[in-house]
């Protein structure tokens, strides 16, 4: 199993700072990320968003690009809709270019309401978007002066210069929560950027079968809110508060958009328990995995009875939670690091 951070560059109203600490600690996590032998760092994408949500992510990884040098450096995701596929590869490209072929590009389809109708799109043309959008930064990436003639994008003589690193290109990712839109990652024979359900991997699989696409080359990454603290009553002092704000933000989101039945969509139950309920809530979820809060080896017991239930290759952990002090996110890493991941691995 591969392991990543996911780095949110996110400031709430709450534990507001001045935002070039936050980018600076995020910046200094990733390395540290690389010293202590993870995998992978993971970026995340929204717009307009109070706490300063990260909206631009190839110049972010193109900072950490030039602090690093073995970890990967991946997108989870690009919100497809909101820009142009081919600047998008001509962005994604120069990353790799920096980090000597060390990007994966994960790419999805949004749901945020206000950020459609910010940007002036209609929600109903999201899936059309990413399929035109992933199939001209493909081309894009191996091939040279072609056209294209989409419904929603049409190009003529393009020719991406200077190509990517990694051949044939960078490993590409589409983000996928639901029946339908896993369905068609399979069909289209890309990786799985996942939110956690077991189920979901599944169909992922079942569809690639489906469609003729060997399994062992298709990876699924799932994402996972992970917090590790020497005792158990410690992890949930220390996270509770900053678990409550970014659940509660998404709940509100997701009801919203209403695009899935909600015992399905993200939680295991319709509310948010409140912090002092949270942690004496039994099952509680996040995006349809339990949150991995506790002693070392609470979350090795998670982690190992998740990929026995399911196909996981990649692990992508919320652990840098919204507003937490940084010596706080970046001791669980160490613990982590330490004492969970050999274990796991």
């Amino acid at each position: 199993m591969d392991f990543g951070i996911l780095l949110p560059f996110r400031n709430p109203p709450q534990w507001h700072r001045p935002i070039t600490e936050v980018y600076d600690e995020h910046l200094q996590e990733a390395v540290l990320a690389e010293e202590l032998g993870y995998d992978h760092v993971w970026t995340t994408e929204h717009h307009f968003y109070d706490d300063a949500w990260s909206p631009s992510l190839l110049p972010i990884l193109s900072a950490i690009a030039q602090r690093t040098r073995r970890i990967r450096l991946g997108t989870f995701i690009i919100i497809l809709p909101f820009h142009h596929p081919v600047r998008v590869a001509e962005d994604a490209a120069t990353v790799d270019i920096l980090s000597k072929g060390r990007l994966d590009l994960g790419v999805g389809q949004g749901y945020v309401v206000s950020e459609f109708e910010s940007f002036g799109i209609a929600r109903n043309q999201r899936g059309g978007r990413v399929e035109e959008g992933v199939e001209l930064i493909r081309r894009c990436f191996t091939e040279e002066n072609f056209s294209f003639d989409g419904k929603y994008y049409q190009m003529k003589n393009v020719n991406l210069t200077p190509k990517p690193v990694q051949k044939p290109y960078p490993p590409i990712w589409i983000a996928a929560m639901a029946e339908k839109s896993v369905a068609r990652v399979a069909r289209m024979g890309y990786h799985l950027a996942g939110s956690g359900g077991v189920d979901l991997q599944q169909m992922y699989d079942a569809g690639l079968r489906g469609h003729g696409h060997d399994i062992a080359s298709h990876y699924i990454a799932q994402l996972r809110a992970v917090y590790v603290a020497e005792t158990r009553e410690q992890a949930w002092d220390d996270a509770e508060q900053h678990l409550y704000y970014m659940m509660t933000a998404y709940d509100r989101r997701f009801k919203e958009a209403n695009d899935l039945p909600w015992s399905e969509a993200v939680f295991s139950r319709t509310d948010v328990p409140p912090p002092g309920e949270m942690r004496k809530t039994p099952g509680l979820s996040f995006f349809q995995a339990p949150l991995a809060v506790g002693t070392p080896d609470d979350v090795v017991r998670d982690l190992q009875r998740y990929s026995e239930a399911g196909r996981v290759t990649h692990l992508v952990m919320w652990m840098q939670l919204p507003g937490m002090p940084a010596h706080k996110a970046r001791r669980s890493m160490e613990l982590f690091a330490k004492e969970v991941m050999p274990r796991v691995r």
